[in-house]
This record gives structure tokens, C-alpha cells and sequence, in this order.
């Protein structure tokens, strides 16, 4: 039996986190290939995350080496660039024959760059991309043996703006195993919905503006309401609840699908951010149409019309939530293009054999592979003579 290493940052949380629930959709991609799986990690988040076979491991401590040498895995899968970072080195010098996947999750340098033109009330440039992050990021990206990425956009700017190596990149977005049309009917429904995990900064916006805009829904629509949820609500987001004004902060979602169920209207003004959104996509899966930005949709449905609307000025956004709240027949309409977008964009057997492919010839070619990713060897040695001795020199330093 072939043998996954995960190694994360967190343990997953789908419940809580699109990234989670990414975690969980590779999980299963290799455990239907028969794959026996380890999870490690030095995090401590149990309550919320999933149930699943962990075993702890330390930074900067040499039992990480003893501990892959003895599990000695077909392939390791880092769950950030920031995982490779600090573990990256470790699995080369041990396990030099593993394969190493980096699951981007989305490209964090990206965020950032959108993060930042946010806060100073600017457009992108493209000089802004190549921040620290990306420093960092591009070198664990080359450094691995392949790089799965969630969005096409992120793939093609990867490809077309920094020339990186399609070999060593593979696009596959969050994958849909029942793709299924709205049982839920419009007149069974109400209320509008957002939600989100507080822990992401973009979440905070995005419910930071719906409160901004939501009296000019409200004076339109008196008898609805809009319930907040969202992992990790502080006391900031908690101050936002008001009765009077049906701006109601719910906390955690317990069951996604129960909730989408029940609201007519998913409301995401995303500010910024990358790659593809898991309340989006859940959305559509059950059949509850949405109005959001353009960073909010990019990369989730190429050319087909949209599953509610796309607007970013705040005038328009209300506009069409009004509209898609009061019209039955916008709102099947939504449903429907829901249902192709899933069909042509998000079927899980779109990606399955690709993937598979693709890590069968990286096997089969190893050295090959790595020595064509030249750029790639190139950081390796110099991270080998940084990161390894900046760690040794912690573990020292722990011992005394």
C-alpha cells in the first residue's frame, strides 16, 4: 500500500473553513486510490476539526527527521507555502526520494497584494504582487515537485506572468461529487444569509459592509432579516447584533447545508481576496443563489452566466439583492446556472484522472522531473544552507 504524508498547519475544519474542506476533498482523492494516509501537524485545534488520525510533531526539533525516516512515504503533501518553509528541508534530506506536493490552497501572495491596495484605497499594480509574500511563496512553489492550485486564474497568472513551469503546476478546484438540482423552492425560503470564518480578514469586510448597506435593503424589504454566521466571532463581531434592525450575528454554522437550506438570498460582498470561495460554491450546491463582487466570483464560473448577480458598486449590489429576493423567476433562473456552472466547472471526475496521471509520470520520472525544474534544485540548496542551520541553531538553543 502506497503511503501519504500530510503535513498541515492546522488539522482541518470543513466545517468551518474552505480550506478544510479542501484538506478533506485531497484526503479523499488519495484515500479511494488506497492510499494510507498520516496527518502531522504541531497544532493543537481539536474541537472543531475533523476527525481524522493525527499524530503530533515538533518545530525545530530533530524527532520531525526520525519520524518521516520511519514512515518513509511515497509522497508528502505540505498544506501552505509556510508548512514547505518549515518543513520542506527536513523531507529532503530524509526522504529524498518522496515526492513533494504543495497544496497552495490559494495564492496567499495575491491576497495580500489585494489586502493592501484595500487599505489604501487603490487599485492593484502589478508591482505590487511581487511582495515578501511571494518571495517566499514562488520559492516553495519551486521547490516542490508540483504545485496544486485552486484557481484557473491563479494558474494562468502563474504561467503567463511569472513563467512558471506548467510541469511542476496543476490546476484542480474544490471538486463536487453529487451535483444535484434545488429541492428547496423559492416560496420555502427566506431571509438573507452570510457566512464566513472569522479567523480570514475578508470575511470581517465583507461583514463589515454588509452592515454598511444593509438598512437600504431593510427600508425596502422590512420584514427580512440577515443572519451572520461565522467560525471564530469575537466581541467586534458580536457588536454588530441588532435586533431592531434584523442584523443578526448567528456565530458558528453546525450544518452548512441545513442553513443554505432555509435562507432565500446569500449575500458576499467580497472586498478582496484569491482564489475560489467556499461559500460561493457551496451556494450553488444548495440551490441558494447569491449576489457578490467580482474578486468574489473570479475564477468560478468562465464565460456561464452567473448563479444570482455580480455587482461591486454598493447602489447596484442593493439593487439586485432586492430584485433576486422578490422575483421567483430570477431566482430558478439563478438555480439553474448553478447547476451548469457545478456540471462544467466543479465535477470531481473532470480532475480525477488528470491528477492521477500527473502523479503517476512525476513517479515514474523523478529525478528527471527535478532536474528540469532547475530554478527549483537551485533553492533547494540555498534553503538547505539557510533554513537548516538557522533550525539547527534553535534546536541548540532549546536544548540549554
Amino acid at each position: 500500500m502506497k503511503h501519504l504524508v500530510i503535513i498541515g498547519l492546522v488539522i482541518p475544519e470543513p466545517a468551518s473553513t474552505a480550506a478544510g474542506h479542501r484538506m478533506m476533498q485531497l484526503m479523499q482523492l488519495f484515500s479511494e486510490n488506497h492510499y494510507r494516509i498520516t496527518f502531522l501537524t504541531a497544532s493543537n485545534n481539536i474541537e472543531f476539526s475533523e476527525k481524522i488520525e493525527v499524530e503530533k510533531i515538533e518545530i525545530n526539533n530533530e524527532s520531525f527527521d526520525d519520524k518521516i525516516r520511519n514512515l518513509n512515504p511515497d509522497i508528502f503533501l505540505f498544506d501552505r507555502y509556510v508548512t514547505e518553509e518549515q518543513f520542506g528541508w527536513r523531507v529532503s534530506e530524509s526522504c529524498p526520494n518522496a515526492i513533494k506536493i504543495l497544496d497552495t490552497e490559494d495564492l496567499h501572495f495575491l491576497r495580500e497584494a489585494r489586502r493592501k491596495a484595500f487599505v489604501e484605497k487603490k487599485n492593484v499594480e502589478n508591482r505590487d504582487l511581487v511582495n515578501d509574500v511571494f518571495k517566499r511563496e514562488m520559492a516553495s512553489v519551486l521547490r516542490c515537485d508540483l504545485s496544486l492550485i485552486i484557481s484557473e486564474v491563479e494558474y494562468q497568472l502563474l504561467i503567463n506572468q511569472f513563467r512558471i513551469n506548467p510541469d511542476i503546476l496543476l490546476y484542480i478546484p474544490f471538486l463536487t461529487e453529487k451535483i444535484e438540482k434545488n429541492k428547496t423552492p423559492f416560496s420555502e425560503r427566506k431571509h438573507f444569509v452570510s457566512i464566513g470564518n472569522f479567523l480570514h480578514e475578508p470575511n470581517w469586510q465583507t461583514v463589515l459592509k454588509l452592515k454598511s448597506i444593509w438598512k437600504s435593503i431593510r427600508r425596502q424589504l422590512p420584514e427580512a432579516k440577515l443572519h451572520i454566521y461565522g467560525a471564530y466571532a469575537s466581541d467586534k463581531v458580536y457588536q454588530l447584533h441588532n435586533e431592531k434592525e434584523g442584523f443578526l450575528v448567528k456565530g458558528r454554522a453546525e450544518n452548512v447545508e441545513f442553513i443554505f437550506n432555509e435562507y432565500r438570498i446569500l449575500l458576499a460582498p467580497i472586498p478582496f481576496g484569491a482564489g475560489l470561495k467556499g461559500k460561493l460554491w457551496e451556494s450553488m450546491q444548495f440551490g441558494l443563489p447569491n449576489v457578490t463582487t467580482t474578486v468574489g466570483a473570479e475564477a468560478m464560473h468562465k464565460d456561464l452566466p452567473w448563479n444570482g448577480f455580480i455587482e461591486d458598486s454598493d447602489e447596484m449590489f442593493v439593487e439586485k439583492a432586492i430584485e433576486l429576493y422578490q422575483s421567483e423567476t430570477l431566482w430558478n433562473l439563478a438555480n439553474e446556472n448553478a447547476y451548469e456552472i457545478l456540471k462544467q466547472m466543479f465535477d470531481k471526475q473532470l480532475y480525477v484522472g488528470l491528477f492521477w496521471e500527473r502523479i503517476s509520470k512525476i513517479e515514474d520520472h523523478l529525478q528527471a522531473h527535478r532536474n528540469e525544474n532547475y530554478l527549483g534544485k537551485i533553492l533547494q540548496h540555498h534553503q538547505l544552507n539557510s533554513t537548516k542551520y538557522m533550525s539547527r541553531w534553535i534546536e541548540e538553543k532549546n536544548r540549554k
